[in-house]
């Protein structure tokens, strides 16, 4: 089928490689025409394993294209996905005018009957609002709503081998539905996992599923504070609590709060949309409020429990700047606030990441000193600090690290070395409410 995906962001990208592989004419249109002309010299903008290459791969084979004219991509397709951005507003609420763009577009320039999808993350009533737009286009505009659900650093096997795909759509819409299907049919061969609904519940589905997924890592971190002052171990009652098949084990990890792209802005969105009905969600709101809190864990134990609140210059080195593993993403990433509490203190901020540098770099220029090298970055530190758990971080070389160090200090904000016997060998190590090492 021909595809025309507006939008060239991370959504965009992976769905728009992922559909071409599976056999599709794919058109990733965006009105950002550098960002294209990148693209058009093979160019990935955004780090995410196998996407390079899964790229390439479809490029050379021409089921993959990339365009700044967005209007004739959209002519010459038989379903639109719109993968534009939806950043909060000051209020909370979504900002909608790049998809009501999309919409707008889509009416005017559609050239026969289409099926417009809604990717973005959107609050309810946005299919309903789409349909409105494109109400008095000449050609039937079939709106459907198919939130994405692809995990950063692992959205290709997500797609490929989707838990669920969630695909709202009118019950008597028979094309719309016939071509949903055909388009998701390679990655359901085995078992047909699209699970229908209607609009409005694809859309809340989404918001819902995100919430309830902070909602575990909120709690856990209220709990780690917990053990830490009753002489608990959070790995033990994660351990406990995670085995009962009720609960299940993921998720239930204590560190320094959620970031990312999704879990920050859908909470506070799905916060917004309950307000509008007259409604407080408040579990929702407290899962929030802990982990704006919990984000500044790390620089409190570093001010209180080893600096005695002075920390000026202190040479103080992170390891990881990325919001999470196998992503270059620093968007809302605990890493940022640490820095920004560092730096306002007075600190020296010597950091490494293994992808996530550049977009640090163009944050902070040249405020925060960058490093090829991990070990190069901890030299002379008078502390070291774990913030996101790459796997070269897991095991690294602690003699080697103990003679660079200005101070043996260890922050680890995953709890990665807890049982490494740490203080056996003349480190202070400090963890996140566990008593290991």
């Amino acid at each position: 089928m021909k595809i025309c995906m507006v939008g060239s962001g991370y959504v965009g990208l992976v769905s728009g490689a992922c559909f071409a592989e599976t056999g599709n004419d794919v058109v990733c249109a965006d009105i950002n025409e550098e960002k294209i002309a990148s693209l058009k010299d093979g160019k990935v903008p955004i780090y995410e394993p196998g996407l390079e290459a899964m790229i390439a791969k479809n490029v050379e084979a021409n089921r993959l294209g990339f365009t700044s004219d967005v209007a004739n991509a959209i002519a010459d397709a038989q379903v639109v996905f719109v993968a534009v951005g939806t950043p909060p507003r000051a209020d909370g609420g979504a900002d909608l005018r790049a998809v009501d763009k999309v919409a707008e577009m889509v009416a005017e320039h559609a050239a026969s009957e289409v099926v417009l999808v809604l990717k973005s993350t959107v609050p309810v009533g946005t299919n309903a609002r789409v349909r409105r737009i494109t109400a008095e286009s000449a050609h039937r505009i079939h709106v459907v709503s198919n939130p994405e659900f692809l995990k950063e650093g692992d959205a290709i096997s997500d797609f490929m081998t989707p838990d669920r795909i969630v695909v709202g759509a009118d019950d008597d819409d028979a094309f719309a539905r016939d071509v949903m299907k055909r388009l998701y049919h390679p990655v359901t061969l085995h078992q047909d996992r699209i699970i229908w609904m209607g609009p409005a519940s694809a859309e809340l589905t989404k918001y819902v599923a995100n919430t309830m997924l902070a909602m575990r890592i909120s709690f856990m971190n209220e709990v780690a504070s917990l053990c830490e002052k009753v002489g608990a171990d959070a790995h033990d009652v994660r351990r406990g609590v995670g085995t009962d098949k009720r609960i299940g084990a993921k998720f239930l990890y204590a560190g320094p709060g959620y970031g990312g792209s999704c879990f920050p802005k859908d909470i506070k969105a799905l916060v917004y949309v309950a307000q509008e009905q007259g409604l407080e969600l408040e579990l929702a709101s407290a899962t929030d409020r802990v982990n704006a809190r919990q984000k500044g864990v790390l620089a409190r134990k570093l001010k209180r429990n080893h600096f005695v609140d002075d920390l000026r210059g202190k040479r103080i080195c992170i390891w990881g700047l990325a919001f999470k593993p196998r992503t270059d993403d620093v968007r809302e990433g605990p890493a940022l606030q640490l820095i920004e509490v560092l730096l306002a203190e007075g600190a020296e901020v010597r950091a490494h990441d293994p992808e996530a540098m550049e977009n640090v770099r163009a944050i902070y220029q040249d405020r925060v000193a960058l490093f090829d090298d991990a070990y190069e970055a901890a030299r002379d530190a008078d502390a070291l600090v774990l913030v996101t758990e790459w796997r070269q971080y897991q095991n690294p070389d602690f003699s080697r690290l103990k003679q660079l160090m200005n101070r043996p200090l260890l922050l680890d904000g995953r709890n990665i070395w807890s049982g490494y016997g740490l203080r056996e060998q003349g480190f202070t190590y400090d963890g996140i409410g566990v008593i290991g090492s």
